[in-house]
């Protein structure tokens, strides 16, 4: 299994940014992805995650409701974390991680719950 995260860099407050997630070997239907932060001095926090199968039950952290969107592509095996509203506080690396299989009905952002994951992407807010 290998995850790919991309799409970061640097914005300026009050832009945008879409990452991207590439997952492969393993069947996308029954999986969960988690996206997940970790700033400088902190430790790593969960912003969302969705289920493989269906993107419409994203879950959210409360810090980024509102600003974060969760989506995905099956057919890419690709799920993506649209940020809008950028902050400062933003300014993290950004990870994506897989749980396969998981056939729950709801996914948890935790970083426990996950097995694979990327190597980030920075997203540095600033102008």
């Amino acid at each position: 299994v290998q995850v790919v995260e991309s799409g970061g860099g640097l914005v300026q407050p009050g832009g945008s940014l879409r990452l991207s997630c590439v997952v492969s070997g393993f069947t996308m239907d029954y999986y969960a992805i988690g996206w997940f932060r970790q700033a400088p001095g902190n430790l790593r926090e969960g912003v969302g995650c969705v289920l493989g199968r269906d993107d419409r039950f994203a879950h959210y952290a409360d810090s980024v409701k509102g600003r974060f969107t969760i989506s995905g592509d099956i057919a890419k095996n690709t799920v993506y974390l649209q940020i809008d509203s950028l902050k400062p506080e933003d300014t993290a690396v950004y990870s994506c991680a897989a749980r396969y299989p998981w056939y729950g009905d709801t996914c948890i952002a935790e970083v426990h719950e996950y097995d694979y994951w990327g190597q980030g992407t920075q997203v540095t807010v600033s102008s």
